[in-house]
């Protein structure tokens, strides 16, 4: 039986307006290539970086949301490597001196979490490389967790829970499928619980999906080669979506590769002189964080975990909730009836529109149509209808209901009228619930709610039917 050991080192691109080392924009959503650039990120010769603040002062703060021991002494370092998107030979980075150390994320402890620049993107095409300096000096965040992680699993949640942090914080909307989010898993496999396995680098996993099936391909692929006799080597390694393995890129570098020297044209950070960057304004300055969120919805609203999960899973559904639940006036039960229909009937709806659109959904809209189905003018069956058409057109809840004649009557006599025209035509479940059987009412239920077109009460119904059947 062999165990594997996982860490995770994940860049995330910063949300600021300008790039982490000059006033070039920081769009993420640019299209022309070789737009937002300067002298400083195509690293014209004497050309001077000058630090981005909110980038500084975005990992300070999620370095407190997760715990971490904030850095007083902190620098850069020019860390060397050739390529392409590189323009100056080398990108800046941090490497003794982290802004962050430790702290930890959903149950996995983190090494370090500090700041650097993006490279630019390169394109290979028709036998001609082209290259984008647009995506060249975005201030970038890296995490490495500590290798701690025994399952693919876990490094999924981790990711995810990362993710929705960071845009919980702002820092960034780490959108895996346009590159803002890039996570790389360091694998391997061990017979001796007491001695690491030799570490094998996933690159540039670009979904969650894709880190879970990576890692757990990478683990049997890992494991069987062991027990075969053969060795696995220090390697970096790329993920073939398409054929559902891993495959060989290149043999990995060592930190000495790097050469790794303290960068000399910027200044050295000492943060306990920058007031703002005191903890105190840190901790302050969060907002409720992805778990504190969680813990509340389950705690106030008797919820059970998966659904509180599911509503936390993004910032944009957890708001819509939050704005129901206000729209309710906090009222437990209407808010625990209205989370089941986000869970299940939203849901639904979205999924098979495949996309979501909770920010287009009007809260107080929705809040009106939980106090339908509670006051009994909806039926269920009525309110995942008149939801469908809210979804899709928006409007007033009760007014399409009304349209549709979804609206349940109380009218007690037309009600009455029905229910012995169904009794009338049901001999045999008269019969048999007179003899006792429980099950002819609910039969009889069915038929009247038929007879009513949906638009019978339910409860009325019921109680009309025993009431003439007394």
């Amino acid at each position: 039986m062999y165990r594997p050991t996982i860490g995770l080192e994940v860049h995330a691109e910063l949300k600021t307006k300008s790039k982490m080392f000059c006033d070039s924009a920081n769009d993420p959503d640019v299209t022309r290539p070789n737009v937002n650039v300067c002298p400083v990120c195509l690293a014209h010769p004497g050309t001077l970086p000058v630090i981005n603040r909110e980038a500084v002062r975005h990992i300070l703060r999620i370095g407190t949301a997760v715990g971490g021991a904030l850095a007083d002494f902190t620098e850069f370092d020019r860390k060397s490597y050739f390529y392409p998107d590189i323009p100056k030979g080398y990108q800046i980075s941090q490497y003794e001196h982290p802004l962050i150390s430790g702290g930890s994320l959903a149950g996995v402890a983190i090494t370090r979490v500090h700041l650097e620049e993006d490279t630019a993107r390169s394109t290979h095409a028709g036998g001609k490389s082209l290259v984008d300096f647009n995506r060249a000096g975005i201030p970038l965040m890296e995490l490495v967790t500590e290798p701690v992680i025994r399952d693919a699993e876990t490094a999924g949640r981790f990711a995810h829970e990362l993710q929705l942090l960071l845009r919980t914080l702002g820092a960034g909307e780490a959108n895996l499928e346009k590159g803002e989010m890039r996570i790389e898993a360091n694998v391997s496999v061990s017979a001796d619980e007491g001695v690491f396995g030799t570490k094998v680098e996933i690159k540039n996993l670009n979904s969650f999906r894709s880190v879970e099936r990576a890692i757990a391909f990478e683990i049997d692929r890992q494991s069987t080669l062991i027990k075969s006799g053969g060795k696995v080597v220090q390697e970096t390694r790329g993920w073939d979506e398409s054929k559902q393995e891993t495959f060989h890129q290149r043999f990995k570098e060592g930190s000495a590769d790097y050469r790794y020297f303290p960068e000399p044209d910027l200044p050295k950070l000492f943060l306990s002189e920058i007031p703002e960057f005191s903890p105190e304004v840190l901790r302050a300055s969060l907002p409720e964080l992805p778990w504190e969120r969680r813990a509340r919805y389950a705690q106030a609203y008797a919820l059970k975990e998966s659904d509180a999960a599911y509503l936390c899973a993004t910032t944009e559904r957890a708001d819509f909730f939050d704005a129901v639940a206000a729209a309710l006036g906090n009222d437990a039960a209407f808010i625990a009836r209205a989370a089941n229909y986000i869970v299940s009937d939203l849901a639904g709806i979205y999924a098979k529109r495949g996309s979501e659109s909770f920010s287009t959904l009007d809260a107080g809209a929705f809040a009106k149509l939980i106090r339908l189905v509670a006051s009994g003018d909806l039926s269920s069956r009525g309110a995942k209808d008149t939801l469908a058409i809210l979804v899709e057109k928006g409007g007033d809840p009760e007014s399409i209901a009304r349209e549709h004649g979804l609206i349940q009557s109380h009218d007690t006599e037309a009600l009455r009228d029905a229910v012995k025209g169904v009794l009338a035509g049901e001999a045999k479940a008269v019969g048999e619930y007179r003899a006792g059987k429980e099950a002819a009412l609910q039969y009889l239920l069915g038929k009247s709610m038929k007879a009513t077109k949906g638009a019978g009460n339910p409860a009325i119904l019921a109680k009309l039917i025993v009431e003439e059947l007394g």
